[in-house]
């Protein structure tokens, strides 16, 4: 199958082995994998900032170079659920029901990476090998924007070395939200605090998600608490292999 890979601006700035690791697990299952050039950011922060003027020109920037794709696969549940869910409802505020119907149809086509593979791709063992403890932080975007459920875990389950531990309060929020932890960060730093506490308690050698931005945050309290405990993408686990 021909899949297009959309590269959210923070993992193409700040964690680009998340995407890579996205394309070397879906190539290895067959998949011939495409990356438009000319992608932006898609108007998430601007949008969630209150900046919807900002916003329209990057959705509609974003609908133009995907429309011909078959199937969207990004390493983010935050940006893809901005495509699904907010694209919509932006341009509906703005009264263009032409980009709202556009963006509902490309909506359907644009998935979270777990989505892809346990739905439409029809996978859960990609054959990956990763022998490290881990366990696993469902993002609040992947929750509750994607309801992703049980995918990641049925992924990771089916790794070949890997222990999956549980997260004692997973469903919490690690505290970034965007903004959120820029506006209120003494609140931002609790939450982080409390979520790294329990991370350090299941003796995992990694904790993982699907969302890059919560792993900074999530890796930069587990940094400067003198944590051995590692952030990684789903895709870089998946992305494991004998001998790599």
């Amino acid at each position: 199958m021909r899949l297009t890979l959309f590269v959210p601006c923070y993992a193409d700035t700040l964690a680009p082995s998340a995407a890579i690791a996205t394309v070397t697990v879906l190539e290895r299952l067959g998949h011939e994998v495409v990356y438009p050039e000319d992608q932006t950011c898609c108007g998430q922060v601007h949008a969630n900032s209150g900046y919807l003027r900002e916003a329209l020109p990057l959705a509609a920037r974003f609908l133009e170079i995907f429309a011909a794709a078959e199937l969207v696969v990004a390493p983010s549940a935050s940006c893809v659920g901005t495509v699904r869910h907010l694209y919509p409802r932006l341009f509906r505020r703005v009264g263009n029901r032409e980009l709202a119907e556009r963006a509902e149809e490309l909506g359907g086509r644009v998935l979270e990476l777990s989505e892809a593979l346990t739905g439409p791709l029809g996978v859960e063992d990609v054959g990956a090998y990763f022998p490290h403890r881990v366990t696993y932080h469902p993002t609040c975007h992947s929750l509750r924007a994607l309801r992703v459920g049980a995918g990641p875990l049925r992924l990771l389950e089916a790794v070949q070395g890997l222990e999956l531990v549980p997260l004692p309060r997973a469903e919490e929020c690690c505290g970034f939200g965007g903004t959120f932890a820029v506006k209120n960060a003494e609140t931002s730093a609790v939450m982080l605090a409390d979520k790294v506490a329990a991370i350090e308690g299941t003796g995992a050698e990694r904790c993982i998600a699907v969302d890059g931005s919560c792993l900074l945050q999530i890796g930069g309290g587990l940094a400067r608490s003198g944590s051995g405990v590692e952030a990684l993408h789903l895709a870089e686990v998946l992305a494991g292999e004998h001998g790599a």
